[in-house]
């Protein structure tokens, strides 16, 4: 089946985040702006998505869900199927979207004080929800080598005070769109035994990998230490459905489950009816759909990187999957502010600030690529005009 990737959706005034937002964000009018920067596509969701809404709204009732198994089950099939992972559907749990889930896991495994670990820069909602709860955070700084992040162990065992309970394992990372290799998630998860950390890995943006790349779960790298780990994923990121709002944490140690429970409990929370449809249609039915959108996507950062690159001083992040692109411009010397004036008010386009990535973000803006073709060429021209100074 053909998908149709190159129509612009009008999104403007529709309550959406990355255009409605524009103002609010960066202080500007955010009319004839290109959004680059909320990680969500302009994209129409799969066919098959939006016939499973269908039948929910023929049906007329919205009341409350019950009984997940028949979704977790497709999400175990999804990750069997497409990743070589096999798990027993009941490790599923569902979570008002993953950085929700991911305070349920702060709260579970950690109390007020205790220290988080990020290989930084990372994305930056984990910062504003463990400082929120009250965790301090531990950044251990990547390392650029060979244009792509390297995560130093090493380093982080010399930073560790004894007061980090957790580390947070962003995989495939965002940003940078590096993919861990096998050995790198094992190491990974051997150094959390030996120091005693809970490992949560965030595997939102594994379907979101480069055709000819492969991503490998923690539970396949490291199964030994399931005893200790949590994965937190959603279909939201690859399929263009973050508005259901619903995540999910896949814990296949029953005590470690047990903790979680106890903590979602105190929640009162049940899954969004209408997201579990789209979960499961899209693990279901949207293979064709994802793998279109993939090569889509590739293509979107093999322009962009070759026309970015070209301009002096620029310099883009190879990248293994996710559409989130990103650049460095600190070989030309300007400030954060002055590059932000460049790309928003000069150029009309609007990425999100490196410095919102913490750790290393300076001079650096990622930028989403998961936009139809021509109005990624339109906002790639936007910025070689806006730097054509320096050419």
């Amino acid at each position: 089946m053909d998908f149709d990737f190159d129509t612009q959706l009008e999104l403007r005034g529709t309550h959406c985040s990355k255009y409605d937002g524009i103002e609010k964000m960066f202080g500007v009018d955010g009319e004839g702006v290109i959004p680059m920067w909320v990680a969500d596509m302009d994209f129409p969701a799969a066919p098959a998505i939006r016939a499973a809404l269908q039948v929910e709204l023929d049906r007329g009732y919205f009341g409350y869900f019950t009984n997940p198994t028949p979704v977790s089950q497709s999400v175990a099939d999804w990750y069997q199927r497409r990743h070589g992972w096999s798990f027993d559907p009941e490790a599923v749990r569902y979570t008002h979207g993953v950085i929700s889930g991911y305070a349920d896991v702060l709260a579970a495994y950690s109390e007020p004080g205790d220290a988080v670990i990020t290989f930084s820069p990372v994305y930056h909602a984990f910062f504003r929800k463990l400082r929120a709860m009250g965790r301090t955070a531990l950044q251990c700084p990547l390392v650029e080598r060979d244009g792509i992040f390297h995560m130093d162990l090493d380093m982080l065992s010399g930073m560790l005070t004894g007061n980090e309970k957790i580390m947070t394992l962003c995989s495939p990372h965002n940003p940078g769109g590096r993919i861990w290799s096998a050995d790198e998630l094992k190491a990974v998860a051997d150094f959390c035994a030996a120091h005693d950390l809970i490992l949560i890995s965030d595997e939102i943006h594994m379907d979101l990998c480069f055709p000819g790349a492969k991503f490998t779960p923690i539970g396949i790298a490291a199964p030994e230490h399931m005893d200790r780990t949590v994965v937190l994923n959603a279909a939201s990121k690859a399929f263009n459905i973050a508005g259901g709002e619903t995540g999910l944490a896949i814990i296949p140690d029953e005590k470690m489950r047990r903790k979680l429970d106890a903590v979602m409990m105190d929640r009162e929370s049940s899954p969004n009816r209408f997201a579990m449809m789209m979960i499961k249609a899209a693990f279901t039915e949207c293979d064709d759909w994802i793998d279109a959108a993939r090569e889509y996507l590739a293509e979107n950062f093999r322009i962009f990187a070759e026309r970015m690159s070209a301009l002096p001083g620029v310099r883009v992040m190879d990248m293994q999957s996710t559409y989130l692109s990103w650049v460095d411009f600190t070989d030309l010397g300007m400030s954060d502010a002055e590059l932000i004036k460049r790309l928003v008010t000069e150029a009309k386009v609007a990425p999100s600030p490196g410095t919102q990535f913490e750790l290393g973000g300076t001079g650096h803006m990622r930028f989403n690529l998961a936009l139809p073709r021509p109005t990624l060429l339109e906002a790639i021209s936007r910025i070689e005009r806006a730097f054509s100074d320096l050419q």
